[in-house]
């Protein structure tokens, strides 16, 4: 059974999504939430659903190894979901190939600093694109290039609002994220 540590910053619905997935899975479980916002969503989400939330600051990541050492002895895979903080290098050189990361969007296009959330659902409504999408993909040491694993589309409508988009994407990340993970811990295994 792999442990799973999920990091998260806002209202963690794709995080209750993989904590409920992997609820029902012998592949792996989500053992933990880290998070860097103190009232975030995610922490009263995690209270219901009895999974430990550990809230830290920017020192214990980045500069100390306090993360670092925590997630050696608890976790076999971290995923990001709707975590905005970079993840330091000596994080990703600890955990090779085993930190995935969703972005909203249809890699290389609309990644790196600044792009999240309705900001990238803006941009892509502003360059009148026709499609848009889910990325998942390894966390390396720059924002969203690390190396993709899967990549879902929704088509877009002339009058999709960025709001809309952001349902579409929501669709997206909460049908495919936890299956994916889920693959990802298989595939390695085998």
């Amino acid at each position: 059974m792999k442990r799973i540590v999920i990091f998260a910053s806002g209202s963690g619905t794709n995080a209750e999504n993989i904590i409920r997935f992997f609820n029902q899975n012998k592949t792996a479980k989500v053992t933990q939430v880290l998070c860097n916002n103190e009232h975030a969503k995610v922490i009263d989400r995690c209270k219901l659903l009895k999974i430990s939330c550990l809230c830290f600051n920017k020192n214990d990541f980045l500069k100390k190894y306090t993360i670092l050492n925590l997630l050696k002895e608890t976790a076999d895979y971290i995923v990001l979901a709707g975590f905005l903080w970079k993840i330091p290098e000596n994080i990703v050189a600890a955990f090779p190939n085993k930190i995935i990361n969703i972005h909203p969007a249809l890699l290389p296009k609309y990644g790196g600093k600044g792009m999240y959330g309705i900001n990238i659902h803006r941009a892509v409504k502003e360059n009148k694109e026709t499609e848009t999408g889910i990325t998942i993909h390894y966390v390396n040491e720059n924002y969203d290039e690390g190396a993709i694993i899967f990549q879902a589309k929704a088509t877009l409508l002339e009058e999709d609002t960025p709001e809309i988009i952001a349902e579409k994407i929501h669709i997206l990340e909460q049908r495919f994220f936890p299956k994916i993970i889920e693959d990802v811990i298989l595939n390695i295994n085998e």
